[in-house]
């Protein structure tokens, strides 16, 4: 299976990395600069990857992954479907689109003709990747042949994949723990303290849970590395942007605006769902307060902790 991977970011780049160590590997980005990437200072790309500025160069993959900014997945599929379509197209994307309220995998599922996408998420650092450090994630296809097929070709011996069916959870996971995970950082950096985030993580995990069974979600795939275990990394450490963007929100310092933050329009799309659908989430609907500006922290804060007591 002849593997090309569009987007050379942090995750794009890490994926290039530790595939390109066992196999031959098509990179595509712009802006690429020699063999370095920009967002992994100190790794370069193993001469199994060839890396290309024209879109073109891709015709000859079999799969495809795409590791594009969330929100730009729709507008790049929508123009490039013609080279995408009767490809494996695997999404390496987290998150809500703002426009359309639909995943990753819904979104390339729209490419008339093409098979079954499939999604590639779970707990991971692009760092963590491109260093060879042990890493497993969940790849999650309806078409269980073709998941079989993907879960050979993208495996490695350090990088591994467990196959599941269930596309709804395991994208729905990956999105809905970064907004989690900036509601964690704000705890942090508004000096709350460990144990609020200990109960903020395990509330927020409810919310996941709420609002991806009622998008048709199984229970056990939110369990497992797609939705527990990404939202326990990315709750916890500096090296999760969303993380770090919540905790300057919280501490009222700057951040860097050039980095991708995708937890900030996911939260603004699953607030909108949850109004309509009627899902209690109140976390969701806090974060997408904040990062618009419409409620201060302080009264942010207040809302959570004057909410009904209840029942666990």
């Amino acid at each position: 299976m002849k593997i090309a991977i569009l987007g050379a970011g942090a995750f794009g780049g890490a994926l290039a990395v530790a595939l390109g160590r066992e196999r031959p590997v098509t990179l595509w980005g712009r802006g690429l600069e020699g063999r370095q990437i920009a967002r992994l200072p100190g790794i370069t790309l193993p001469e199994a990857v060839k890396v290309t500025p024209d879109l073109a160069a891709i015709a000859p993959a079999d799969a495809v992954l795409l590791a594009l900014p969330m929100q730009a997945l729709s507008a790049f599929s929508a123009d490039h479907a013609t080279l995408l379509r009767g490809k494996a197209l695997v999404a390496c994307c987290k998150g809500v689109d703002l426009r359309t309220g639909l995943g990753p995998v819904e979104l390339l599922a729209q490419l008339e003709g093409g098979r079954a996408p499939a999604v590639l998420t779970g707990p991971s650092f692009a760092a963590d990747i491109a260093r060879g450090l042990p890493t497993a994630l969940t790849l999650a296809c309806t078409d269980e042949t073709l998941g079989a097929q993907l879960q050979h070709a993208l495996s490695t011996p350090v990088l591994r994949l467990y196959r599941s069916t269930d596309v709804i959870g395991a994208e729905l996971g990956g999105a809905l723990k970064n907004i989690v995970a900036i509601a964690a950082g704000v705890v942090i950096g508004a000096g709350l303290g460990d144990s609020a985030r200990a109960a903020l993580m395990t509330r927020g995990y409810a919310e996941m849970q709420r609002f991806a069974l009622a998008r048709g979600a199984r229970p056990e795939t939110l369990a497992g590395l797609s939705g527990f275990g990404d939202l326990v990394l990315t709750c916890t450490s500096q090296l999760s942007r969303n993380f770090r963007f919540g905790q300057a929100l919280g501490a009222a310092t700057p951040f860097d605006a050039s980095q991708t933050v995708e937890g900030v329009a996911t939260a603004k799309a699953v607030a909108q769902i949850a109004a309509k659908d009627g899902i209690d989430m109140p976390i969701s609907t806090m974060v997408a307060a904040l990062v618009d500006g419409t409620v201060t922290l302080g009264a942010a804060i207040q809302s959570l902790l004057t909410r009904p007591l209840k029942q666990e």
